[in-house]
């Protein structure tokens, strides 16, 4: 009792010696704790000692265990490692997930991936699965089919086995499985041992080798042999079968583990000791841990129908601390916070503090801050093994590369580019380097303006050759028919068509406008401009170029989102200004070279604005051909003079735009209004 400690307190002794060897560690959150731990065990196996970290809190336990790994530590964890997170496990969940279900292809590239799927011959399965992944982002469909795999095979005569051993693999996973319990069971086994052996289909590969494996089996072996009791479910009752039962079972790691280190729950600890001895997670609800909720039976009942109290309990867990407290060598461990707000210290270790803190007379505070400052060592290493070595940020880039490896050919939109990140146009043509498409098709803003650009591309091509066409009848199944081949989410495309009968009139009555002043003699052509003084080319595609009554051209964007205005036309946005100077330079396929009177985006976003600009010179801007022209050929000629640097974000307008390459420029270490390093680049 706590009003004993007056008459056993002085009897206690020097509280400084008798603590030499406690230290207590108040992390400020749980990750620094876990890293305090692993750095104290870490120092104990420098001296040879056994440690031991003795804990209810099963994420302290893996916390602990992961930052063990960076000095290839593993300790003999007692509770083991969950059978759903080893390598059969983990393979055996994403067959389980992908039976009956359409194929994706990040699922399938992460499937084909895994470390236990073609143990026959891994090095060229894991070359063919890195030339499908890079084949499928090119190609940017959303879910594999037999088509996009015979594509595949078609590109290389060594890849035609192994593209049919894929596509039967499809086919396989993607047909409806059985409702009886032990033949969907027996199905996916049969899978799981497919994936690994391999297509000559001998044996099971590595699958059931290992000592995961094998557990693995027998956990499967466990639900078959209770499969004919269990009524028929869906794919969604399995797969949590199997997730369940797989979580359920753990894994000793006895045989990679260190001798000398190990993690204990509190049972394990009662009949076990070791020299170092580390009490982790001594928080309220965590040791002991908090009773959990009965809402049948009362402590009364409890007791009277022979149940364990929750009293018992809390006296096991003060027994375990007691036992475990008084190792040689002691270090208590606690974090003042976990995910969700401040945390309450553990009762005993709360009665500790205050005993120390309430005997003056034996040193019982400064013992206490003695054990603190061993404590905070700890947290110190800790703190310090995760702080980022100093190294000084990089400047503003603007290489520098010679003139000979200079592009001497941009797309009209590469000029966008090459007014506001220079950068971007040195990585993608000087190094050679693309973005990667993303493995799975997002219905994103890209997309959605490719679609958009269709769907008024069929539009206006087959209403100019046929115009009683042109009614909003036609223009709805022109969209409803363009979607269904182009977008394989029904929510998307509901989305999508929904928003475009919306905006169909003022869509109709804009093209209704643009027919009465001209005729659409173009539709996505492409055009060269070429520049011989400066020894450069430029190359782009116009959305749709018609011929006015007076003999003009006008040319149009489409734009699925808002158009840009006049003003960044002028500064940024060129590409219809280029294409203006291509057509009157007659650098357009069968489109006769011709004044261009002016240009403008047709908007299909929520507002659909139709601004066109007339290429003339205002009090403010300019916008005549023959300027762009000189514009457009000072630019291109600064930039063949090895003296010139493509800076990064030389003028982006929005520091809220994201390049490709801003990664690789380390954005971020150097700021926009750092002025950039020229490097000349050999």
């Amino acid at each position: 009792m706590t009003n004993q400690w007056l008459i056993e307190g002085p009897e206690l002794g020097d509280l400084m010696s008798i603590t030499k060897t406690l230290s207590l560690i108040e992390a400020p959150q749980t990750r620094i704790e876990a890293n305090a731990i692993a750095a104290a065990i870490r120092e104990a196996v420098a001296r040879k000692k056994s440690a031991a970290l003795i804990t209810p809190d099963r994420t302290l336990g893996r916390r602990v265990a992961a930052a063990l790994s960076r000095w290839d530590i593993m300790p003999d964890d007692s509770a083991g490692r969950p059978l759903s997170l080893t390598a059969p496990g983990r393979l055996i969940r994403q067959v389980a997930a992908l039976l009956g279900e359409r194929v994706e292809n990040d699922v399938l590239i992460a499937l084909l991936k895994h470390p236990l799927v073609r143990t026959d011959m891994r090095g060229p399965h894991l070359l063919m699965t890195r030339e499908l992944e890079l084949f499928l982002r090119r190609q940017q469909a959303s879910d594999i089919s037999a088509a996009s795999l015979a594509r595949f095979a078609e590109t290389s005569t060594d890849h035609a086995d192994w593209a049919t051993w894929v596509i039967d693999l499809c086919k396989t996973l993607s047909a409806t499985p059985p409702d009886a319990l032990d033949q969907r069971l027996a199905a996916h086994i049969a899978i799981t041992e497919a994936l690994s052996a391999g297509p000559n289909m001998k044996g099971t590969g590595e699958l059931w080798e290992a000592a995961a494996g094998r557990k693995s089996l027998e956990t499967l072996g466990n639900i078959a042999d209770a499969a004919d009791a269990a009524p028929p479910m869906d794919v969604i009752d399995y797969r949590r079968l199997i997730d369940t039962s797989l979580a359920g079972e753990n894994l000793p790691n006895v045989d990679d583990a260190h001798p000398g280190v190990m993690i204990w729950g509190t049972l394990e600890a009662r009949v076990q000791g070791a020299d170092f001895v580390i009490l982790g997670g001594l928080n309220e609800g965590t040791w002991p841990e908090r009773p959990a909720p009965d809402p049948w039976l009362s402590r009364r009942m409890r007791k009277q129908l022979g149940l364990l109290l929750p009293d018992r309990e809390i006296g096991l867990a003060a027994h375990d601390y007691q036992q475990a407290v008084g190792a040689s060598e002691v270090i208590l461990t606690r974090s003042r916070r976990d995910a969700d707000a401040e945390t309450v210290p553990a009762r005993w270790l709360n009665r500790f503090i205050n005993l120390l803190g309430g005997l003056p007379d034996q040193n019982g505070p400064d013992a206490l801050k003695a054990m603190r400052r061993r404590g905070a060592l700890h947290v110190a290493r800790a703190t310090a093994l995760d702080a980022p070595t100093h190294v000084d940020p990089e400047p503003r880039p603007a290489p520098a590369p010679p003139v000979a490896r200079r592009p001497k050919a941009l797309s009209v939109t590469d000029i966008q580019r090459l007014i506001r990140d220079p950068y971007a146009i040195y990585a993608k043509y000087v190094l050679g380097l693309r973005a990667l498409n993303p493995l799975k098709l997002e219905p994103g803003p890209a997309m959605r303006g490719d679609v958009f650009h269709l769907i008024m591309e069929r539009f206006t091509r087959e209403t100019v050759s046929k115009p009683e066409l042109f009614t909003r009848s036609h223009f709805d199944l022109t969209v409803r028919t363009t979607l269904d081949e182009t977008v394989p989410w029904p929510s998307v495309r509901t989305l999508w068509h929904s928003h475009l009968t919306r905006i169909a009139p003022v869509i109709l009555q804009g093209e209704a406008d643009r027919r009465n002043t001209g005729k659409q003699i173009a539709f996505e052509v492409w055009g060269d401009l070429d520049l011989p003084q400066i020894g450069h080319s430029i190359h782009g595609k116009a959305d749709r170029i018609d011929l006015l009554e007076d003999g003009t051209l006008a040319i149009y964007d489409y734009k699925s989102g808002g158009p840009p205005s006049a003003k960044q036309i002028r500064h940024y946005d060129r590409q219809l200004l280029i294409e203006a100077v291509m057509a009157e330079a007659g650098g357009f396929k069968d489109v006769h070279a011709a004044k261009v009177t002016h240009v403008g985006h047709i908007g299909l976003g929520r507002t659909p604005l139709a601004p066109v600009i007339p290429l003339i010179q205002t009090d403010k801007l300019d916008y005549r051909t023959v300027t762009v022209s000189s514009e457009l050929r000072e630019l291109l000629h600064k930039f063949q003079s090895h003296a010139k640097g493509y800076t990064a974000r030389r003028a982006m307008e929005s520091v809220r735009y994201d390049g490709d390459y801003d990664h690789l420029s380390r954005f971020g270490e150097w700021d926009i209004s750092d002025d950039p390093r020229v490097e000349r680049l050999p």
